[in-house]
């Protein structure tokens, strides 16, 4: 467990960046530039190829902060594991995008919403929770995760949200492996608010994995 500052802030984000989420002036990194899907320049629309079959759940690439390549452990469901390097120190984590989202008003846009799980064994660190949002949320505003019954407040920061009590997090963690979803609410700067549901099925099969990589 660490402290809303130092380390705990700048991983998460340096992640959040080089998944070309928004780049906060902290993170010192610029986000990758996406592939745009070649269009064919001779070939008739009516007989373009197909794109590729993808496989089901098929994880987003994940560049890893500091500019190396990230290893993909498993796909579990939604979710991935990884592990990569931060500077020469091993990093893994479990990662996945919302099933659904939607937004208030309606088909407001936004960046690529995501939650992290890391484990950073140099640091001491296990299952560290962060979410990024996809966009600056309201100055002052916490964002919220609903999973069953339980809720829990989250600290933001730019587009990135932690656990606001640091106490809480292991009991978060263990909700999420026992539940079936969960809920994030957010309030962007605009006034945007935001709900994104994400499936939790496969997120124990993909923690164990990460604790296995990063003992």
């Amino acid at each position: 467990m660490t402290t809303m500052s130092g380390y705990k802030l700048t991983v998460p984000l340096a992640l959040a960046a080089a998944f070309a989420l928004s780049t906060l002036a902290f993170a010192q990194q610029s986000p990758p530039a996406k592939q745009a899907k070649p269009a064919p320049k001779s070939e008739p629309k009516s007989e373009a190829k197909p794109a590729p079959a993808k496989h089901a759940k098929q994880p987003a690439q994940a560049p890893a902060p500091g500019g190396g390549q990230p290893t993909l452990l498993g796909q579990f469901g939604d979710w991935g594991a990884y592990t990569a390097s931060n500077g020469g120190k091993k990093l893994c984590y479990a990662l996945a995008k919302p099933s659904s989202s939607a937004t208030e008003p309606p088909n407001r846009p936004r960046d690529p919403a995501y939650v992290f799980i890391s484990t950073r064994p140099t640091e001491n660190v296990r299952n560290e929770i962060s979410l990024v949002m996809g966009y600056p949320f309201k100055p002052g505003a916490d964002a919220t995760v609903d999973i069953g019954s339980a809720k829990y407040a989250m600290y933001t920061q730019a587009d990135g949200a932690w656990i606001k009590n640091a106490a809480e997090e292991a009991r978060m963690v263990d909700a999420m492996r026992k539940g079936s979803d969960m809920v994030v609410a957010g309030e962007s700067g605009r006034g945007t608010k935001s709900t994104d549901r994400y499936n939790l099925k496969g997120l124990s099969q993909a923690l164990d994995r990460v604790a296995q990589e990063c003992r």
